[in-house]
């Protein structure tokens, strides 16, 4: 093998000789080591603490906050910065309700265990509860680590929550900024961001707003049953994979203290915006879900799969692929969406354009999942099949076009593209009619 020899003190335990480059000789891609691994599998009890504070005038519409409180060590960031956050969100809430105040709808708190041991407290609790949470969830606001970085604020969401996003943050980063000394240049129009501005390239960004992909509690609510969710958190350039002590045992109470937030200013604006998202979404008379930003997601995702496919034109021509029934779906739901907005609510029908509101989400979900991933349902987004934690919209068709270049039997590969292409028109087009008068 060749390469440099490294210190000694950077050197392990393992009995063997340490390289560390800057290459490799081809000898090196013949050498194995055996691993042996000795795990203790046994079964242990989980525990889900559950809190509410019951709706004044609709109690079975619910609005959930939840994170998981285990760790694999001390979990400074992960997840205690953002369980942290949800006991300081209890309180306020506690003091609401000592003054009298109490929630048009019903706020559900949770601290999930065995996040880390595959998201079991938080899907335990869905599954138990599929039905009643399908009925009556509003929406669901994930707390995991509150803080990642000190780069920007990030929120994932569904598209229906981006306006309500925009307006909370634009309110919590001026705060926060004037509080960091930091100038929010051209702050009203930055705030506005989409998914694809890069910040290294756009240094007004000071909020980024992405797709919701997986790896925390939201998973079960907002792919499996079609519950509106969102979650927030302060995070790191996106140069960065991760934050250097991520599930180490350097990860502690000190390192957030002294590195990544020694006034705490920035998990105040983190734990703002999520509460903000909660309260506002239970206690507004009209929940705050916008069907056209849906609409404007939709159209850029559907753009971005058919350009994906352009890259196989011949095959597309030859075996009659075409895009035209998605795209049209996605101009019935866009007028769909302009015209419930611009519906004048009489008071007795808010319930009704409620509803319709939160069971929007519902309309995107396939009853059978997507091929070999039966438990992600949402036609619209899912975890990437090559990135858990990364979100991919339309991701039936996406992952029939990832296979095209695998398949033996192209033929069949293209009639599963086409076959995706008419369950994500035929579904779109259902969402849409969702939108519409009731009579």
């Amino acid at each position: 093998m060749g390469g440099q020899i490294p210190p000694n003190d950077w050197k392990g335990a393992l009995n063997v000789s340490y390289r560390i480059g800057p290459g490799f000789t081809d000898d090196f891609k013949s050498q194995f080591v055996r691993m042996n691994i000795h795990t203790n599998n046994q079964v242990g009890r989980i525990y889900n603490v559950i809190g509410k504070i019951r709706g004044a005038l609709e109690p079975d519409r619910y609005v959930i906050l939840g994170g998981h409180r285990d760790a694999w060590v001390f979990g400074g960031i992960d997840p205690m910065s953002g369980a942290a956050l949800v006991h300081e969100t209890v309180r306020s809430a506690g003091r609401l309700l000592s003054k009298g105040w109490r929630p048009r709808r019903t706020i559900i708190f949770a601290s999930w265990d065995a996040e880390e041991f595959g998201l079991l407290g938080s899907t335990e609790w869905a599954e138990d509860n599929a039905k009643l949470l399908q009925e009556r969830a509003v929406a669901y606001i994930n707390a995991d680590s509150g803080i990642e970085g000190m780069y920007t604020l990030r929120v994932d969401c569904t598209p229906s929550l981006h306006t309500l996003v925009y307006d909370l943050t634009k309110e919590r980063l001026e705060f926060a900024y004037s509080c960091l000394s930091t100038s929010p240049l051209a702050l009203h129009s930055s705030i506005k961001t989409i998914e694809g501005i890069d910040p290294l390239a756009h240094s007004l960004v000071l909020c980024r707003i992405s797709k919701l992909g997986s790896g925390s509690d939201f998973e079960a609510y907002f792919v499996r049953l079609g519950i509106a969710a969102g979650r927030a958190r302060y995070t790191k350039n996106r140069r960065y994979s991760s934050y250097p002590v991520y599930h180490t045992v350097y990860e502690t109470f000190e390192v957030v203290e002294k590195f990544y937030d020694p006034s705490f200013t920035r998990l105040r604006a983190v734990a703002q915006v999520r509460g903000g998202l909660v309260f506002l979404l239970a206690d507004s008379q009209i929940i705050p879900l916008d069907a056209n930003q849906y609409a404007i997601s939709l159209n850029t995702y559907a753009r971005s799969i058919a350009a994906i496919a352009q890259t196989h034109r011949e095959e597309m021509r030859s075996y009659e692929v075409s895009f035209d029934s998605l795209f049209s779906a996605v101009e019935n739901f866009t007028v769909a969406a302009r015209e419930f907005h611009e519906l004048k609510c009489h008071p007795l029908q808010v319930r009704a354009i409620n509803d319709q509101l939160m069971y929007l989400e519902r309309a995107f979900i396939d009853p059978l999942g997507l091929p070999g991933r039966p438990f992600y349902r949402h036609v619209v987004f899912a975890p990437s099949s090559h990135n858990k934690y990364a979100g991919e919209s339309f991701p039936g068709i996406y992952d029939a076009l990832f296979d095209i270049e695998h398949s033996a039997d192209q033929e069949k590969a293209w009639n599963e593209v086409k076959r995706q292409i008419s369950i994500a028109a035929f579904t779109v087009h259902a969402a849409a009619m969702t939108l519409k008068p009731p009579a």
